[in-house]
């Protein structure tokens, strides 16, 4: 295990809660890892949601250095460079293809009346320039409503099905717990594995996935096919194990 010099992780369901900020424990072992390795993780999320999520939960002590962000499931790239988080690319959807992923979502809406819950908290839909997510609930639901209402995936198999019939041109996956994201075909998991192993000149064999939603049609699925290894955990707390275990081990 020692072997590894980049830890690559997902984000919900993985090191927080879905949209959760990072718990003081699992803070403290991500903190305890970067000293020794790099840490790359990656999301649907956009940036400023990484740093209340992730950056603003780390000790100002932490060696960030070795920390980088993975927004938008690899549609863009954050290193810290003289202490200011600086954008290495993006790969951003254009206005046609925003309008055309927004409208095909509307329409699906309007036409299931399981999308239509009786509150939504925030935003259904949140264009994040190189992502369009689609969140059942809102993007600010209460993690205990996000949880139980579609914990089998099957509510959001459905609405892959539906918006895939005329998005067929756009990459669609699986993501948090009530979440379609819709970006430009390509651009998965494996795109930004692969961009991140050739920008920090890391041999696939070097790197480890940590993820939850390594199955057909969930966005960590796409890691499989990078070649390299790959841990699948159920939650944050199986996430916990792994890094106290992986410490106790190789850092004693």
């Amino acid at each position: 295990m020692n072997k590894f010099e980049l830890f690559f992780f997902d984000l919900d369901e993985t090191l927080v809660e879905s949209r959760s900020d990072m718990d003081s424990e699992m803070a403290n072992l991500t903190e305890k890892l970067l000293e020794q390795k790099k840490v790359a993780i990656i999301s649907g999320a956009d940036f400023p949601q990484f740093k209340k999520q992730v950056i603003d939960r780390l000790s100002p002590s932490a060696n960030l250095k070795n920390l980088y962000i993975v927004p938008l499931t690899g549609g863009s790239f954050y290193t810290l460079e003289k202490k200011r988080w600086e954008e290495i690319y993006d790969d951003n959807l254009s206005k046609k293809e925003k309008e055309k992923i927004i409208d095909t979502l509307k329409k699906v809406i309007s036409e299931n009346d399981f999308l239509k819950p009786e509150k939504i908290f925030g935003k259904q839909i949140q264009d994040r320039e190189g992502q369009i997510t689609f969140s059942a609930l809102g993007d600010k639901a209460p993690i205990e409503l996000k949880k139980v209402w579609d914990p089998d995936y099957k509510k959001r198999k459905k609405i892959k099905e539906m918006v895939d019939k005329d998005l067929a041109e756009f990459e669609i996956s699986i993501g948090g717990s009530t979440s379609i994201d819709i970006r430009r075909k390509g651009i998965d998991k494996a795109y930004g594995i692969n961009k991140v192993s050739a920008l920090l000149s890391i041999p696939k064999n070097k790197i480890i996935f940590i993820g939850n939603a390594i199955f057909k049609g969930g966005n960590d699925y796409s890691a499989t096919e990078t070649g390299v290894h790959i841990k699948k955990v159920s939650g944050p707390e199986e996430t916990k194990e792994f890094l106290k275990k992986y410490l106790k081990k190789n850092y004693k």
